[in-house]
């Protein structure tokens, strides 16, 4: 067994930091995906392949399904910051 201390307030501060470093992470790769859909959509539309409305609506869902995905990342955020400051 190996003893470890209980978390001091320092301690404690440190590892939010590094939640949020984690979380920073994912929002940028949530972002990079959205802008490799974006690209696509893009392509597509000057391939001929989708039309201009279609290529505004899927635009519009990708943006929705990255929002959400950032406010889900900012939620567990919060709920990870508030579960390391628990004494």
């Amino acid at each position: 067994r190996i003893p470890i201390p209980d978390l001091n307030e320092e301690r404690r501060k440190e590892l939010q930091k590094i939640a949020g470093k984690y979380a920073e992470s994912a929002k940028v790769a949530v972002r990079n995906v959205r802008r490799d859909a974006m690209d696509a959509l893009k392509k597509s539309e000057k391939d001929k392949e989708i039309s201009e409305d279609e290529h505004k609506r899927l635009s519009d869902e990708v943006q929705k399904m990255t929002d959400n995905a950032v406010s889900k990342v900012d939620k567990m955020l919060a709920d990870k910051e508030k579960d390391i400051m628990v004494v």
